[in-house]
């Protein structure tokens, strides 16, 4: 299996499944000196971790990280940066029914066809719990990024849409709730509407939208490796992700060029931001922000028909612990990728300026 690792000059490797004994990764490049809080690094890891809410799956994982190599008394130190994350909570009985079926929507039958082998236990690799190891990584990234700040937050769940953009918003106000929606009447609506989605053995999907503020000027490529293109991959890479637009988006399609030209200031700001901080696959100081749209779960609490390894129709119902809205643990999943990718265009402009 390719495939395993993402960036260039900060690197970031990652192994494990679902329900092996550990999960874990290797991130190379970063430069050394840089002081770690550690700490910093669990929390951002305890945003991720299941069983933290009523509306997420249950399964109780400490997801602890415990760093082996490249860091010394809290300091990096330039090399690898190897560490793991133990799993302690697996229930592999509950995936026994899946064995030689495919679930409608899932990994299951194109890594079947690939592989000619599967780790059915919780999707093995094709789980999201692989995150985990992303979000380890891109803690560091944003300690890297001194002065960069990357929020992230729910915007939808289904067809409830919070339609306020991200400079009328409280982003101090994202953990506030359960749904890490920054505005609470909307989190309200949202977490009913999760619950009672899970109540009839369903899923839902949802937008987790993106900003990150203090950009500086002249990050990514004008041609290949556009900034927005290298965020797209990273959002792309994410479990469950169907969709990525950013700046004006798909609705800067219906706009006249009059009306979605950003005007510049004399400094060299503009008086609007269509363009999301990104001209000419080029970071332009302003604020850059995103949306990305997830599916609903795949597996779902309820019979359904599909097919065996024998091509046969069978009835199926999902057992076991998993989310009927991916999005609200999605939300630092979202940071941690955009912060490996600035961090990465941030070596490569600091490399060749």
């Amino acid at each position: 299996m390719a495939g395993n690792s993402f960036g260039r000059l900060f690197n970031l490797t990652t192994y494990g499944e679902s329900h092996g004994p550990a999960l874990g990764g290797v991130i190379d490049g970063c430069p050394s000196g840089i002081t770690l809080d550690l700490d910093e690094i669990q929390n951002e890891l305890n945003r991720r971790k299941p069983g933290q809410s009523a509306i997420v799956t249950q399964r109780k994982e400490p997801d602890t990280v415990t760093f082996y190599s490249g860091i010394f008394e809290g300091v990096t130190t330039g090399t690898s940066i190897g560490f793991v994350i133990e799993n302690t909570n697996q229930k592999s009985h509950d995936y026994s029914h899946i064995k030689d079926s495919y679930r409608p929507s899932h990994a299951d039958y194109t890594y079947d066809k690939k592989y000619g082998v599967r780790d059915y236990r919780g999707g093995g690799r094709s789980s999201a719990r692989e995150t985990a190891c992303r979000v380890v990584a891109g803690a560091v990234a944003k300690q890297m990024l001194k002065g960069i700040e990357i929020k992230a937050y729910v915007s939808s769940v289904g067809t409830i849409k919070l339609n306020k953009p991200h400079t009328e918003l409280d982003l101090t106000q994202i953990e506030a709730n359960i749904v890490r929606c920054p505005d609470q009447d909307m989190a309200t609506k949202m977490e009913q509407y999760i619950k009672e989605v899970r109540s009839k053995g369903d899923t839902v999907g949802g937008v987790v939208s993106c900003v990150i503020k203090n950009v500086p000027v002249g990050l990514g490529e004008p041609v290949f490796d556009k900034l927005h293109a290298e965020l797209g991959k990273a959002m792309l890479s994410i479990n469950a992700v169907k969709g990525f637009e950013y700046g004006s988006g798909f609705h800067g399609s219906t706009m006249y060029g009059s009306d979605h030209n950003d005007a510049f200031n004399t400094d060299g700001s503009t008086k609007t931001n269509y363009s999301g901080g990104i001209q000419g696959g080029i970071s332009n100081g302003m604020d850059i922000y995103f949306n990305v749209a997830f599916k609903p779960v795949a597996t779902l609490i309820q019979k359904y028909e599909t097919i065996d390894k024998k091509g046969d129709i069978v009835e199926m119902q999902g057992k076991g612990r998993h989310d009927p809205c991916v999005v609200p643990r999605a939300v630092p999943i979202v940071e941690a990728m955009a912060a490996l990718v600035i961090a990465d265009f941030y070596l490569i402009n600091k490399l060749y300026s």
